[in-house]
């Protein structure tokens, strides 16, 4: 039987979202994510009871309806954990539309869910928001600005709803670097990546799952963002 009220997790459909749906669901928790998508991985998620619920979080319109879904399904929450991300080109004559939709994947979708969805986590104690941003943001980035702008973004609505919830809701972040190459990554690629870092190594998203398992166990720890990074910034 579940430990206590679901935890939601946006964009769980792949990679780093998957792992930790799976994982929370290994530790016994409930788990309701979203996806855009469909996957073959969000039928194995149904089968190990996962609420799997469409949600187009590029759109103002889209938010909200995923809004209202949520609330048909759960009066509770334990967590949110913001993960739906958007990498989009900054292509010549298309920057604002790619601008707008990251901002809204990056900043107006948590900024909404976590105003609308407020309630859902008054009813669980403890509750927490966890937003996953990127370590780009530590430094910028002169061939993803405006994907970099909107995690910094969510690194300020990290600061604001934790003086906001406090101390009923801790809200806190989780900016991991590196962490799985994509299969098609060539070899001088991975090579010049890996050197980025103190560590050298590519960590896999466990390193997320641990990060995220701190920071709702942790009863003191709130408006901050943990740094995953491998020591990028002692390079």
């Amino acid at each position: 039987m579940p430990l206590c009220a679901p935890i939601l997790i946006t964009g769980a459909s792949q990679r780093v979202g998957l792992h930790c749906a799976e994982r929370l669901l290994d530790d016994g928790f409930a788990v309701i994510i979203s996806y855009r998508s469909e996957r073959d991985s969000l039928q194995h998620l149904r089968e190990r009871g996962a609420i799997t619920l469409f949600g187009d979080f590029s759109t103002q319109a889209g938010i909200l309806a995923f809004i209202d879904s949520l609330k048909a399904h759960t009066s509770s929450l334990r967590a949110i954990v913001h993960n739906a991300s958007a990498w989009l080109a900054e292509t010549a004559g298309e920057e604002a539309d790619a601008f707008t939709q990251m901002v809204n994947v990056h900043m107006l979708a948590p900024y909404l869910i976590n105003l609308h969805c407020a309630e859902l986590l008054h009813a669980s104690t403890p509750a927490d928001i966890v937003h996953i941003s990127d370590d780009v943001t530590r430094k910028g980035s002169s061939k993803h600005i405006a994907y970099c702008a909107s995690k910094a973004g969510l690194d300020s609505l990290t600061l604001s709803f934790a003086a906001k919830f406090a101390p009923r809701i801790k809200v806190n972040g989780i900016a991991p670097a590196l962490l799985m190459f994509n299969a098609d990554d060539n070899a001088a690629y991975r090579e010049k990546t890996l050197a980025k870092s103190a560590m050298g190594i590519e960590p896999g998203a466990e390193v997320v799952y641990q990060s995220l398992r701190y920071l709702m166990d942790n009863p003191y720890a709130t408006g901050s963002t943990l740094t995953v990074n491998g020591g990028r910034h002692l390079k």
